[in-house]
């Protein structure tokens, strides 16, 4: 009997408060939707930066191959530093009798549902440290200037850190 009895009373609270558990539910799912990107979109936009350098080495293979002589070419390029962003940062100084102290924080933005990102004031380019390229016509010299100049140019690496050897 007793279970009945809490059964008529649960029925009750339900038919008198049905609009609260309604918004009350309604707000549970909304707390429990995903906020922001997921983690394959937010892997998805690193990829980029990954195969910069891969994507670049492909597209001086093919308009290096273009120039009269070279023939097939490979390129190889090495990184010094991948590409880096700027952050913005706020700063406060303090200066007490003989010592100055600083303290600084990144700038924040907020992108609503409590995720915050990085004011970023500045991507720099990767910056290279040397490239092979190994070409069929690399044993002529001019053809070996015009690769090294086009490389350079592309890269903005001087002529010792190419390096242009024939290929088979």
């Amino acid at each position: 009997m007793k279970a009945a009895q809490v059964g008529r009373r649960w029925a009750e609270a339900l038919k008198r408060y049905k609009y609260v558990f309604l918004v009350a539910a309604v707000g549970v799912l909304l707390l429990l939707w995903p906020a922001g990107e997921s983690q394959e979109k937010a892997a998805g936009a690193e990829e980029p930066d990954l195969f910069q350098a891969a994507q670049l080495e492909r597209k001086l293979e093919k308009a290096l191959s273009q120039v009269e002589g070279a023939g097939e070419v490979s390129v190889v390029l090495t990184l010094d530093a991948g590409p880096r962003q700027v952050i913005a940062q706020d700063g406060t100084a303090v200066q007490e009798a003989d010592k100055t102290s600083r303290e600084t924080t990144s700038v924040l933005l907020s992108k609503g549902s409590g995720t915050q990102e990085a004011v970023r004031l500045q991507e720099l380019a990767p910056a290279y440290r040397g490239a092979l390229v190994v070409a069929q016509g690399g044993d002529d010299p001019l053809v070996r200037l015009a690769l090294n100049q086009a490389v350079s140019a592309l890269t903005g690496l001087g002529a010792d850190q190419i390096s242009i050897c024939k290929g088979k």
